[in-house]
């Protein structure tokens, strides 16, 4: 009989790879913990019967010492699987955090391995504890809707790379008791226990505490919230989208928006298109207090200068929020 939890493990692979064409290539990232091996081994028996070709991609970061053995026995695994394996470093930087600069430099060369390949996906085994600690340290930061509704489980970026997470729905658990139902031995990454990052007291000291205080399923109800702002957000993002067009014009070195049209709509939507323009046209996030800023040049108007924004400024002119270049 098929132990459970591997054979939630498969369908949920199965259910992410239906839309994969038969006979495509499909990269796993593999960093040889319990997710993605239980990931990847689900992943190389459910595409044997549609022809898809198989890789692995690990990244060694260079963050520990034995890194690159980490890596090589991570690759190894995959071979035993019948999975292509590659190990690629990669160099992490400091800049925002080493959490922030080793996941920018992981996402980057899983681009370039998915456009080498000419992969049809990138699987990533994140699962639904991710998911649940993804929305608390959103809420630790005061992030915004779009932040809170954590990780899709399939989208594609503006590089064309389409990014899926089959085992968003399963608890960590389940990708523990799969491994040792294949007596699959995963590697347990030191990091992973390490308090200095902010994910792992998270995971170890706060959801502990609201499990202990607030009953059991936080981490599934932490994951209903995300799904329920992810749909909100999609909505936002599609009536931006019919939205956006009729009432921006381009401007010397940036872009206007409509006084009036911001005005004629709900703050939480101006705000999103405020938002939204910002990062289309000058590749900057803005804050939440950024954000009012602006928006008070639109209900608040009393003459006040241009403000300044990471990478522009924004400034009423008649009619018009003018955003420009900075130089």
């Amino acid at each position: 009989m098929l132990d459970p939890a591997l054979a939630a493990v498969r369908l949920a692979v199965r259910t992410s790879l239906a839309e994969v064409p038969d006979g495509s290539v499909v990269l796993v990232a593999l960093s040889g913990g319990a997710d993605s091996l239980a990931l990847a081994a689900a992943t190389a028996h459910e595409a044997r019967a549609r022809g898809i070709r198989v890789a692995s991609v690990t990244i060694d970061h260079a963050l520990q010492d034995g890194s690159d053995r980490i890596a090589s026995a991570a690759a190894q695994k995959a071979a035993a699987l019948g999975i292509d394996p590659l190990v690629v470093r990669v160099e992490v930087g400091r800049e925002g955090g080493v959490e922030a600069a080793a996941r920018d430099a992981r996402y980057g060369a899983l681009r370039d391995a998915a456009a080498d390949a000419g992969a049809a996906a990138v699987l990533l085994g994140h699962t639904l504890d991710d998911q649940a600690e993804t929305v608390l340290l959103g809420l630790a930061r005061g992030a915004g809707g779009t932040s809170l509704a954590g990780m899709a489980s399939e989208r594609t970026d503006d590089s064309g790379v389409r990014w899926l997470r089959p085992l968003l729905g399963l608890r960590r658990e389940a990708t523990q008791a799969a491994c040792a139902a294949q007596s699959l031995e995963p590697w347990d990454d030191p990091h992973n226990s390490d308090i200095r990052f902010s994910r792992v007291r998270v995971r170890e000291r706060v959801l502990p505490v609201l499990e202990g205080e607030l009953g059991p399923g936080i981490a599934e109800a932490l994951a209903r919230t995300a799904e329920q702002l992810r749909e909100d957000a999609e909505a936002f993002a599609e009536m931006i989208e019919e939205t956006i067009e009729d009432i921006v014009e381009h401007a010397e070195a940036g872009i206007a928006v409509s006084v009036a049209a911001l005005a004629a709509n709900p703050p939480a939507l101006r705000h999103r298109i405020i938002r939204h323009v910002v990062q289309s046209e000058f590749g900057v996030a803005l804050t939440r207090v950024q954000t009012l800023e602006v928006a008070r040049l639109v209900t608040d108007w009393s003459g006040q200068g241009p403000i300044d924004l990471p990478g522009c400024t924004a400034a009423r002119k008649n009619a018009l929020i003018i955003f420009t270049a900075r130089t």
